[in-house]
């Protein structure tokens, strides 16, 4: 499956960006998701994660209170919602699916099987 992520920008910092990724087959929904980024010189980093039902969620210790990762069934969507972001937030955040049922949310960027392209989050002081 291919993974689209949408939704980054340049936003100064205290503001708020919504990220979204979506699936070529329509069902993202049916995988455990996550959001990582990836600032530069830096490693990819979690940032969130879904398991496949839904719930629950896993949040960084970072971004806790701040994002909030949920599924949007209507558009068959995984989004990311980012609020009083911080320079230090900016990154290249991507999404990743996971062939996986049940309650298990994924934290570590292998466990992944699926990888969208990429998108840009920049956050200006």
């Amino acid at each position: 499956v291919q993974l689209q992520a949408s939704g980054g920008g340049l936003v100064q910092a205290g503001g708020s960006l919504r990220l979204s990724c979506a699936a070529s087959d329509g069902t993202v929904s049916r995988y455990a998701t996550g959001w990582f980024r990836q600032a530069p010189g830096k490693q990819r980093e979690f940032v969130a994660a879904i398991a496949w039902r839904g719930s629950p969620t896993s949040h960084a210790n970072s971004v806790r209170g701040r994002f909030t990762i949920s599924r949007d069934n209507a558009k068959n969507t995984i989004d990311l919602r980012m609020n009083n972001l911080k320079p230090e937030d900016t990154a290249v955040y991507y999404c990743a699916a996971k062939d996986s049922g049940g309650s298990a949310v994924y934290t570590e960027a292998v466990q992944y099987d699926y990888w969208g392209q990429g998108t840009q989050v920049t956050v200006s002081s």
